[in-house]
């Protein structure tokens, strides 16, 4: 049976590509359209829907205003934002992921863009994504696991000299406000942190992290300096690295190489560039997210650097696959539910 989707935005031409791009495809159906916040709202109230496709900006009620007002009134649904590269919409963005929506997709600018195969290609993964993961049991673990691979035992000459580094991917941005918000603004080490987004969604989520967190957020920046009790988040459109300044410091380095497997950033580069560091031991946190990035480079840091893995539970992900790929490695130390990773994370780190 097909799954049914709702597709909302005042554009007529927007939603004639969208349910174009829906009805193609063998799983999907476009079952019904609406022209702005007020009529989806009915249409949710009143019809069941296997996720709907939201715009940002409409007219009587928009999509962030419908997303609160289904969140007052406890109506679930699967939504996916439709939101452009301004800056405005970038910070609604991150505040209608707050609300209720699973994920979002980057608006075309143009007709051309529109039609073209990348925003097709888009749509239907992200569709694919986040409705395949409706099909899956959830079960809740919350258990410490045997780590299976060894964890590598060099002695470090400085033993408070940690760091965490963080990876996530669909669902991230309202998942990490269940974790960064509640670290303590003493924290005793610094975090780099890479959510799968692209260039100008990161700068919006990182401020608006930094508004609620006692830490402080920030986009990174080339050559940053890490400094304990930060957070730095990876820019969009870039790969992140963590480089020794020499006088036993630690820098940001950022590089627009090419995307690995369609992301940059992508985690596997941040965790691979953590093995030339001279950090005592790393905290590695996995969170929601489709794929696996994040293994490879974990297996690898820990052939030369002591580290603790922390994999976020599968009743509590939006998407149980970066997670999963990483329990299933044999490196996991724990695996816990969302709202206990930032406990987990000062565990490991103290403060200062």
């Amino acid at each position: 049976m097909k799954k049914n989707i709702l597709v909302v935005d005042d554009s007529a031409l927007m939603r004639r590509v969208e349910c174009d791009i829906i009805n193609s495809s063998e799983k999907f159906e476009a079952k019904d359209t609406c022209r702005d916040g007020l009529e989806a709202y009915e249409k949710i109230k009143t019809n069941r829907y296997d996720a709907v496709i939201l715009d940002i900006n409409m007219p009587k009620m928009n999509g962030l205003e419908l997303l609160k007002r289904l969140k007052k009134e406890k109506i679930r649904a699967t939504v996916i934002v439709v939101s452009s590269l301004a800056e405005k919409d970038g910070r609604i963005t991150i505040q209608a992921m707050e609300n209720g929506a699973i994920d979002f997709l980057k608006k075309p600018e143009n007709i051309i863009e529109a039609k073209g195969l990348k925003f097709r290609q888009q749509m239907e993964a992200i569709l694919n994504t986040v409705l395949s993961s409706q099909n899956q049991p959830k079960i809740n673990t919350g258990t410490v696991l045997p780590r299976t691979v060894p964890v590598h035992k060099k002695a470090a000459a400085n033993n408070n000299n940690k760091l965490v580094a963080l990876a996530c991917s669909t669902g991230g941005p309202r998942a990490l406000q269940s974790v960064v918000p509640f670290l303590d603004k003493n924290m005793d080490a610094p975090m780099v942190l890479v959510q799968h987004m692209p260039s100008g969604f990161t700068k919006s989520m990182a401020e608006r992290l930094n508004e609620l967190s006692k830490v402080k957020v920030k986009e990174a920046e080339e050559n940053d300096i890490l400094k304990k009790g930060c957070v730095y988040v990876a820019p969009g459109g870039y790969h992140m690295e963590v480089v020794p300044t020499g006088d036993g410091n630690h820098k940001i380095h950022l590089s627009d190489a090419p995307a690995i497997g369609g992301l940059r950033p992508c985690a596997n580069v941040t965790y691979r560039s953590l093995k030339k560091t001279t950090f005592s031991s790393i905290v590695c946190v996995v969170m929601t997210g489709m794929g696996a990035d994040g293994t490879e480079g974990i297996r690898e840091l820990n052939e030369s650097k002591p580290i603790y893995v922390i994999a976020q539970d599968e009743a509590s992900c939006v998407v149980y696959g970066m997670p999963k790929a990483i329990a299933e490695s044999g490196l996991t130390d724990e695996v816990v539910t969302l709202t206990d990773i930032s406990k987990r994370i000062i565990n490991q780190v103290g403060v200062k």
